[in-house]
């Protein structure tokens, strides 16, 4: 069973990872990351228990996540505090009243990652996205659609920052991820691999819609602006999503999610 506690002071030293949190997501947590929320928590404690490192709740919640509790590792602990010193340790007003530290995982070798996925899959490659709400939104997208792995360029967000955590609804902390290192060959990489390059841009000829992907298909998205890398074009196939005259491009987030259904129900 979890190590229940209830916390009556802010300054306690057992929630002292939970203290000043904005603060902290500014200058990292060192290998520990902040999830918030009751779907969050589920998410987390459904897909990966042995990463919890704490938790720090609201009491008038405790009879409603009882059964997150029963999942949990043995000696984890569960500290209850009321809303006012919840709000105390964190900062700033925790509507929510549920918190998580968590662990993030090992990193794992982008090449490693890649080798290791089934005949038929699909990965997404980030390159220059830095706003946790996209980021949060394209990894919502990426578990929705079944994605095998994410990709991220040293340009990239954290994935795991808490707001990308909770616009993600805890996508983010179970989709296989690997960050790839500055100036290392995306294109090589992913050919190496046996996987197809789409790279999306408002300028290409060739549309989605008539797309059928290869059995291993990557997903290449940049950043709203700046988007894709000419070179990585180049060497990639060139796809757009046609729209209404006058409009050119679309939110990042909103393009992962029609390039992965599109994918997933031509594979169908």
């Amino acid at each position: 069973m979890p190590q229940f506690r209830v916390v009556t002071d802010p300054d306690d030293p057992a929630v002292a990872p939970f203290r000043a949190i904005k603060e902290r997501d500014l200058v990292g947590r060192e290998g520990l990351f902040i999830a918030e929320g009751e779907t969050v928590l589920r998410a987390f404690v459904r897909d990966a228990p042995e990463r919890v490192v704490s938790l720090l709740i609201d009491p008038k919640r405790r009879d409603k996540l009882a059964d997150i509790f029963e999942g949990l590792p043995d000696e984890t602990p569960v500290h209850f505090a009321d809303q006012a010193v919840v709000d105390a340790i964190a900062g700033f007003h925790l509507h929510r009243g549920v918190l998580a530290v968590g662990r993030k995982p090992s990193p794992i070798a982008a090449r490693d990652l890649l080798a290791g996925l089934p005949e038929r899959a699909i990965v997404l490659v980030l390159c220059g996205i830095a706003n946790h709400d996209n980021m949060g939104g394209v990894y919502r997208n990426a578990a929705a659609f079944g994605v095998d792995a994410v990709l991220l360029d040293a340009d990239c967000c954290d994935p795991l920052y808490r707001k990308a955590i909770r616009v993600s609804v805890g996508a983010a902390l179970s989709v296989p991820t690997a960050r790839l290192a500055r100036g290392e060959d995306i294109a090589a990489l992913l050919a190496a691999a046996g996987f197809e390059g789409l790279a999306l841009s408002p300028a290409a000829s060739e549309i989605l819609a008539r797309v059928k992907p290869s059995p291993r298909a990557a997903v290449l998205l940049g950043a709203e602006g700046p988007g894709l890398a000419p070179d990585l074009m180049a060497r990639a196939r060139a796809v757009g999503i046609p729209m209404a005259k006058g409009f050119d491009s679309l939110n990042v987030a909103t393009t992962s999610g029609i390039v992965l259904h599109h994918l997933r129900f031509a594979e169908a």
